[in-house]
């Protein structure tokens, strides 16, 4: 038997409590990662520790490796100061992930800090869901959309940089490149779990592949003597406190990303155990290939030619 809807239109056949408890099956079709419960949506737990580690890996390094390092060496003033910068940066980010680790094993649940907010300040709390939604308000329209789209307007940079070797890239060209590339990324996000994570190796497998390419153009530069930038070390350091304090701000935007793993602790295969490693495999992982990175753009730039460029890896 049917029964009306909300509006007056029949909704479909009414089933009892009885046969609900029953529909424990996964709901059939490509990318479906739900089923459906008496209790509500439990997803499927189908990221194993090498997709975790992958995941924090492809989420940490993005546009920050190329485009922060001119900011980096420009507030610290010497070449050894900004490699300690960019070690101290893959420290803090270490310490504030274990942090992450300890809520996610406490709080197994996806969400990241929507989840926290809402487990301290829910319905036993003095403001309710308000925190929560006012985090999870911020992160959808601000912060999220504008970190995306650096990342999404480096990318076009050094897509189209290329194509205009003469001149400067038209600003549009580079909009409708970032333009494609976040529309690609939605769909294969909204299209299949799967999908998305294999995506996520694999484009994590070509940045570790072109950060390797470029730290063995800098063993090459290396072994040929060329490492009269690096020798220079701490020669013009910054002892401005607020200088140093920027190139930590610049260092850490290249670290960013490192929280990610907490959104989807629920799709994890053993959290209490894959977490904690991921974030240790994947943080120090990132941390040396930024050091050695660096090392190699002073292999072949000078400190006033890095100054001056905007892609760096150009």
């Amino acid at each position: 038997m049917s029964r009306p809807g909300v509006l007056g239109f029949r909704s479909g056949p009414e089933v009892d409590e009885d046969e609900a408890v029953q529909l424990k099956s996964p709901v059939e079709g490509e990318g479906k990662v739900a089923e459906i419960m008496k209790e509500g949506v439990q997803l499927k737990r189908q990221v194993g520790l090498f997709s975790a580690v992958f995941l924090i890996v492809g989420c940490m390094i993005g546009s920050g490796i190329f485009i922060s390092p001119k900011g980096v060496l420009q507030r610290s003033g010497s070449v050894g100061a900004s490699l300690l910068v960019w070690t101290g940066c893959g420290a803090v980010s270490l310490m504030g992930a274990l942090c992450y680790a300890e809520l996610g094993t406490a709080i197994p649940v996806s969400g990241a800090e929507y989840s926290y907010y809402l487990r301290v300040y829910g319905k036993q709390g003095r403001f309710g869901p308000i925190p929560a939604f006012l985090y999870l308000w911020m992160c959808s329209l601000i912060i999220k959309p504008a970190a995306i789209s650096i990342m999404l307007l480096t990318f076009a940079e050094y897509i189209v940089e290329p194509l205009f070797p003469s001149c400067g890239a038209p600003a549009m060209a580079k909009k409708l490149v970032a333009l494609v590339g976040i529309c690609f990324i939605t769909f294969i996000n909204s299209y299949s779990v799967k999908v998305a994570t294999m995506m996520n190796n694999f484009f994590t497998v070509a940045k570790l592949l072109a950060i390797t390419i470029v730290v063995l153009v800098g063993v090459y530069r290396f072994s040929l003597g060329h490492y009269e930038h690096i020798t220079s070390g701490f020669e013009g350091t910054t002892t401005s406190f607020s200088d140093l304090a920027t190139a930590f701000y610049f260092g850490l935007w290249a670290y960013d990303g490192w929280n990610n793993l907490n959104f989807v602790t629920e799709e994890l295969i053993k959290p209490h155990v894959n977490l904690p490693r991921a974030i240790m495999i994947g943080i120090p992982l990132v941390t040396l290939c930024y050091v050695l990175t660096n090392i190699a753009y002073l292999t072949v730039l000078s400190p006033s030619e890095l100054l001056a460029a905007d892609a760096v890896a150009v």
